[in-house]
């Protein structure tokens, strides 16, 4: 195998794929990127055996062939080279240079025979997103995952399509996200499939702000075909919550209040916060609410927010990082946030989105 290319271009290919990479892998063919030299262009792949990531860069193919390289040091090399076109080939015993007009390396690969296969998805329907639009439901839900490994069925979004419409929802107990918008075409069977929170951020680091991706559900798998770049995961075995039963009516309780000013209330308002007392308190008048932290040892704060509110008085507390996540995402001036009482959850409801987060206790 040999082939030139653009540093820069190289670069790209590597930053795209090396992230899932782990330098703690079981198989040492996990800590390595397969390297395929096709006519004009390099497929360049990893994969840590739950997902796995393709990407075509255009190349000058001297010789087609097929290598791994270990990925972190195959990343520094190319990073450290000077600006302008890499050469790399591959020699007897799987040794690969790596040069430039000045500089060469030499590095110890493995076959690419060795590297584990990505599942092929023959025959299967493809559903087709915007790219813009899935990014803003992700940036709306993927906060609301569960971190905590014993609830693996919450580590990850739910996506569910029905004929036209897709949903996605993610929830750790405390808080529920649910974002719904239209499809393009129908989808001709109903699906619900549980994608891991890893395979999320791939995703949203690939999504741009214009273009489609291709969705294709295969046993126990998925991808997202971008094109250039493909992202194959497993998914999450079992059974989402079923979301829909904790989903309050709309409140007559609510506090119409300018999202950026509020965004801003609540993360001075947690520079007090401790492990030990996180809750910020916020207590709604006639037309005005207060944002209030008190914590022992630490201070106090407290800030008047002009709002539109005619319901009953209360005092809630809420863990302000719950807050902050939603309202950095929403792109409204104004939000409506419903507060039933003290003791019951608030609703943050747009057009297409419902984010559900439970009080804390305050005091």
């Amino acid at each position: 195998m040999r082939f030139k290319a653009q540093k820069e271009i190289l670069i790209k290919g590597i930053d795209i794929i090396q992230n899932i990479i782990s330098t703690k892998a079981t198989l040492p063919i996990l800590s390595n990127i397969l390297l395929e030299a096709q006519q004009d262009t390099l497929r360049m792949t990893s994969t840590d055996l739950n997902i796995g990531i393709t990407c075509v860069i255009p190349v000058n193919t001297l010789e087609q062939g097929v290598i791994t390289v270990p990925a972190k040091r195959f990343s520094s090399i190319v990073r450290e080279l000077s600006e302008g076109e890499v050469e790399v080939t591959t020699k007897k015993n799987n040794m690969i240079t790596i040069e430039n007009s000045s500089c060469q390396f030499k590095i110890i690969g493995l076959p690419g025979e060795e590297f584990p296969r990505l599942p092929e998805f023959k025959d299967k329907e493809a559903i087709k997103l915007d790219q813009p639009v899935l990014k803003e439901m992700l940036n709306l839900t993927s906060f609301a995952v569960s971190l905590d490994e014993t609830r693996y069925i919450l580590n990850g979004i739910l996506f569910k399509i029905n004929k036209n419409d897709i949903t996605l929802v993610a929830t750790d107990g405390k808080r529920l996200a649910i974002a719904e918008r239209k499809l393009k075409q129908d989808s001709n069977k109903e699906t619900r499939i549980i994608v891991p929170i890893k395979t999320i951020q791939e995703l949203n680091r690939n999504l741009q702000e214009e273009g489609e991706v291709s969705l294709i559900v295969g046993a126990n798998q998925l991808l997202f075909d971008f094109g250039k770049v493909v992202i194959i995961s497993r998914l999450i075995e079992g059974e989402f919550p079923d979301y829909q039963q904790v989903i309050p009516p709309v409140s007559d309780n609510m506090i119409k209040i300018g999202r950026e000013q509020f965004l801003l209330a609540i993360k001075r308002a947690s520079l007090l916060s401790t492990p030990d007392y996180q809750a910020v308190k916020l207590e709604v008048l006639k037309d005005k609410a207060m944002v209030s932290k008190s914590t022992p040892d630490v201070g106090e704060s407290r800030e008047e927010l002009p709002v539109k509110y005619s319901g009953k008085e209360m005092a809630i507390g809420f863990n302000p990082g719950y807050l902050i996540d939603v309202l950095k995402n929403l792109a409204h001036d104004e939000v409506e946030f419903e507060v039933s009482g003290s003791e019951k959850p608030g609703v943050i409801r747009t057009e297409g989105y419902i984010y559900i987060v439970l009080p804390m206790r305050i005091g």
